[in-house]
């Protein structure tokens, strides 16, 4: 027996016998992750195993720097854990360098701003209200108040404006460009925007929080050759541990004439001690694991069957009369849009929710109502793939939808009231699909 499983349930029991009242808290709320469908995009199912990784002794060493060179002593067993994840992180994306300290893409993303920018500089990204981020160039946020932004959109037809990018590049000539979204459901074009950005010579980022589970196995186009640097969280659909990594194709071993320095060296310096300060190794160590189980079979088994879900729930709720953003999904987003349903995102998400259907109020194109309401829905397929639901329940999910959209009834924006009796229906409907699926790995109780 591993040691570690001994000082788990030692750990467990310490907790259990002396926070009854926390222990309850966290008992409610694997119970609710267990009975719900979980269908926010920003979701997935974090692996026990995972999980192990971060309730570790690792958490008590102090480690500034990177393997090798660190600021303190004591670091010889941390440093081949921080290594192993570089090193996984590198050959399941492909990338010639990788930096897993980041605490977030969100931090990721503001060390790769401050390390290729100064305060003022132009930074070329999508519209928030388009999909975009707060990270890539949001007027109220840190990446468009330090920097100058300059934001792109979609068309028409609810896909990315690359003419619109080029244009907009060459019109303010960026020192960086950002491509990737937080709810665009279609394949993003990376190498197009690597060309874009030569034409003016500024630098290409491409945040693939949303999409990184899909590129490792291959079933989207990788952006680590095409980008100069390219940046994801680990949680999202890598179903890892919260925290983001930093990565280089080609490009990590050019030398940068503002720095004088390699861009991988120029982005570590970034990271720490320029942006943070000491990694949180069990979070590494966490990274290292969730890459593991990235790498295998099952999981690329599992990202295609992310596909195959959101094309299902999309073309059937296309078929039940809703809007769907696009007409259809490349990824693990289908985005709901509400304006025909005359039904807000805010309720129809609390609406969803009291059945057992959780998904997220999302902004679409053309919204005229506030980023707290919005007239849509973002639909994700990652944790429900996981639990092993396939197209067939990806139907059901959608009927389950259709039913709640058509007989709720808006109490302004932001509420509803539904049906009782339609509402246990559909409550035991949720209730038969999550105990037919329950969480992988996990056990029976929801307890990890």
């Amino acid at each position: 027996m591993l040691a570690t499983e001994d000082f788990a349930r030692h750990a467990a029991r310490l907790l259990a016998s002396e926070d009854e009242e926390l222990v309850t808290a966290i008992a409610c709320e694997n119970h609710r992750q267990q009975n719900s469908l979980m269908l926010v995009a920003s979701s997935s199912v974090t692996d026990p195993s995972v999980l192990a990784c971060l309730a570790t002794s690792s958490m008590n060493v102090t480690a500034e720097g990177y393997p090798g060179a660190r600021y303190h002593a004591g670091c010889e067993a941390i440093d081949p854990i921080e290594q192993l994840a570089i090193d996984r992180a590198r050959a399941l994306f492909g990338a010639r360098y990788a930096n897993v300290q980041a605490h977030s893409a969100t931090t990721a993303n503001y060390a790769v701003l401050s390390a290729v920018l100064n305060p003022g500089d132009v930074v070329l990204g999508m519209r928030l209200n388009h999909g975009g981020h707060l990270t890539h160039g949001y007027s109220v946020a840190y990446s468009g108040t330090y920097f100058t932004p300059v934001n792109y959109g979609l068309d028409d037809q609810g896909r990315i404006d690359y003419d619109e990018v080029a244009a907009l590049a060459a019109e303010h000539r960026p020192k960086l460009i950002i491509c990737g979204a937080t709810a665009y459901p279609r394949t993003v074009d990376f190498a197009r925007f690597r060309a874009i950005a030569d034409s003016v010579g500024a630098l290409l980022m491409a945040d693939i929080s949303h999409i990184a589970g899909l590129v490792a196995a291959g079933l989207h186009p990788s952006p680590v050759d095409h980008a100069h640097i390219t940046t994801t969280c680990t949680h999202k659909q890598l179903a890892g541990p919260r925290g983001g990594i930093i990565m280089s194709g080609r490009d990590a071993d050019t030398v940068l004439p503002a720095t004088g320095r390699t861009l991988a060296k120029t982005l570590d310096r970034a990271v720490f001690p320029f942006f943070q300060g000491a990694p949180i190794l069990p979070a590494i160590a966490a990274k290292a694991r969730a890459f593991a189980r990235a790498a295998t079979d099952e999981y690329r088994n599992t990202a295609q069957r992310i596909l195959d879900n959101s094309a299902a729930l999309a073309a059937e709720l296309t078929a039940l009369g809703h809007e769907v953003v696009t007409g259809g999904s490349d990824n693990h987003i289908v985005l709901l849009d509400l304006t025909r349903d005359n039904v807000s995102g805010m309720a129809a998400e609390r609406a969803l929710e009291s059945i057992g259907i959780v998904v997220n109020k999302n902004r679409v194109p053309g919204d005229t109502r506030p980023a707290a309401v919005t007239s849509g829905v973002r639909i994700g397929t990652n944790a429900v793939a996981q639990r092993g639901l396939g197209p067939r329940e990806m139907r059901v999910c959608a009927g389950i939808i259709h039913t709640v959209l058509t007989t709720m009834r808006p109490v302004g924006d932001r509420d509803f009231t539904l049906d009782e009796f339609t509402a246990a229906e559909l409550r035991a409907e949720v209730d038969k699909l999550t105990a037919e699926f329950p969480l992988p790995r996990y056990e029976p109780s929801g307890r990890p």
